[in-house]
């Protein structure tokens, strides 16, 4: 597939960037379509700046069939989707679900829709762990039942996915589902990162702006989970190793034995609890965090990582860099800012 259009939704917020680096420097063409609702237009530039070759950018919303329509119209070589496109916060999702609903999941309709229309089949679609609820099974492999999302975020991923294997079966579309545990870190460069329009959502970009006073206190939600230290337990995984593990997922493609519709766990395999992370993150860094505990948050699972083997047999793809690396990027990125 090398030297093919890839199409990147979602292609300048924070996976999506990633992604589109390691596509340009393994011969890839992404052609990008974001509507800036989390991102940033000078990431092009950055993304320029580390691979020496600025993507292709159109503004527009997947939500919006002329947008794709267009792009697909102009572009009739396109290969592949890689589907990033959707609103990403677990907390916001519990207040405002139909904001989430019409994006997320009505946002896949259209673009699977013109898709159909171009002849495009492939698509890699962004799902999350959040789709196995508050399992006690961890670590989680890719056939347990999926259980009630606990939360409206993690529902529409599972609505999504169960859109995408029913229209699999029609023959239709191939798709490669890849379900993200907790995506932290940034770039080597320290040009691009994760930076969230407002108060951020997620725990690592808070715990950066705590230490750089951009935020007063970094609040823990809950200190009374069942762990070892009382907070939840994830699997945080480097967004650089998650970025590669989509152009495995590209490649997928190419192989005579994948079925239509495929899943596939993307995580180190390890859990890590909040106030683990969060000393991480002063010891690499010779830091301290301002901190405290607060009440637990809507929709949090207590703990969950993930089991990557069918990853790793069928993709070849497995984790690489570890929490030093990803709370020293971090960092590294939000100094750089």
């Amino acid at each position: 597939m090398r030297r093919e259009k890839i199409l990147v939704t979602g292609g300048l917020g924070y996976i999506g960037s990633h992604t589109v680096v390691e596509l340009i420097n393994l011969g890839y063409q992404p052609i990008i379509i974001d509507n800036l609702n989390n991102s940033y237009r000078s990431v092009l530039d950055r993304i320029a700046s580390i691979t020496n070759q600025k993507p292709e950018f159109v503004e527009g919303d997947v939500t919006n069939a002329a947008d794709i329509d267009a792009l697909f119209k102009t572009h009739t070589d396109i290969r592949a989707v890689i589907h990033f496109a959707a609103f990403k916060a677990v907390g916001e999702s519990v207040q405002q679900p139909l904001k989430y609903y019409r994006n997320n999941v009505a946002g896949l309709i259209t673009l699977l829709e013109c898709m159909a229309k171009a002849g495009v089949k492939n698509i890699v679609f962004s799902s999350s762990c959040t789709v196995y609820g508050d399992t006690d099974l961890s670590p989680v492999h890719e056939d347990i039942p999926i259980a009630r999302a606990a939360s409206p975020y993690g529902n529409t991923k599972i609505i999504c996915e169960d859109m995408l294997r029913d229209e699999s079966l029609t023959g239709a579309v191939r798709v490669v589902s890849l379900r993200y545990f907790n995506p932290v870190g940034a770039h080597e460069s320290a040009l691009i990162g994760e930076l969230p329009l407002g108060v951020p959502n997620n725990l690592i970009p808070y715990i950066t702006q705590t230490a750089a006073g951009i935020r007063e206190q970094l609040t823990i939600y809950g200190d009374n989970y069942p762990t070892p230290d009382g907070t939840c337990i994830r699997d945080y995984i480097h967004v650089v190793d998650l970025a590669k593990a989509h152009v495995k997922a590209l490649e997928r493609f190419n192989d005579s034995d994948m079925a239509d519709f495929e899943v596939f766990n993307l995580g180190t395999g390890n859990g890590n609890s909040v106030l683990e992370v969060v000393q991480c993150f002063e010891r690499v860094n010779g830091l301290k965090l301002n901190y405290r505990f607060g009440e637990r948050r809507a929709g949090d699972v207590v703990q969950i990582w993930a089991d990557t083997r069918k990853a790793e047999d069928i993709l070849g793809w497995k984790a690489e860099l570890g929490l030093e690396d990803m709370m020293r990027s971090a960092w590294n990125w939000q100094r750089s800012l």
